[in-house]
């Protein structure tokens, strides 16, 4: 009786294996390898050269649009950033003219001494206060300008992000390990 439950033991302790994953440690069932033929050898060298090099071509292919689109996306962004950059330095540009101007009516001003003192500082300060409601204006269209190119950038990155999510979810998680581990190769 005991060399029929020892057999058995030995047996049964053969059936299982202990697992260590990262210090949790487990028992699973021995898995069973099924010997198969090995993997054919191909005929003609030449005819597996030229399916590597077309699955290749594919799959290059394949990065090389997925890539293409996202550098469309990123130019249209530069240029609209380059726009903002002349219009700021167009802004710059007024700005600088106008003080240019209203420098040499300061002068003329003084030289002519023809009005009275309070008029020049109503007019003077008339002028400064146009100038900053100007600068203002300016700041405002350039950080109206930047919100929108960010909120674009925030739009590529979640369209990527959905994508991406997307990917994992059409995985085919219930299909056999063998189609799974094909999906996830051809990535």
């Amino acid at each position: 009786m005991d060399t029929t439950s020892s057999s058995q033991t030995a047996l049964a302790a053969d059936e299982w294996e202990l697992c260590n994953d990262d210090g949790f440690i487990y028992k699973r069932e021995k898995r069973r390898r099924v010997l198969s033929e090995p993997a054919p050898i191909p005929a003609d060298p030449e005819e597996e050269e030229k399916r590597r090099r077309e699955w290749k071509r594919k799959n290059l292919l394949r990065v090389k649009e997925k890539y293409k689109k996202e550098i469309e996306e990123w130019e249209i962004l530069s240029k609209t950033l380059k726009v903002m950059e002349e219009k700021a330095l167009g802004f710059q540009v007024q700005q600088q003219e106008r003080r240019k101007l209203r420098e040499t009516e300061e002068e003329r001003r003084t030289v002519s001494f023809s009005g009275s003192e309070k008029k020049d500082k109503d007019n003077a300060s008339g002028s400064l206060v146009d100038e900053l409601l100007l600068q203002a204006e300016a700041q405002e269209m350039i950080i109206r300008d930047v919100s929108n190119l960010c909120d674009i950038a925030e739009a590529m990155c979640n369209s990527q992000e959905e994508k991406l999510k997307q990917s994992y979810f059409d995985l085919p998680i219930w299909a056999s390990p063998s189609d799974l581990m094909a999906s996830l190769c051809d990535e």
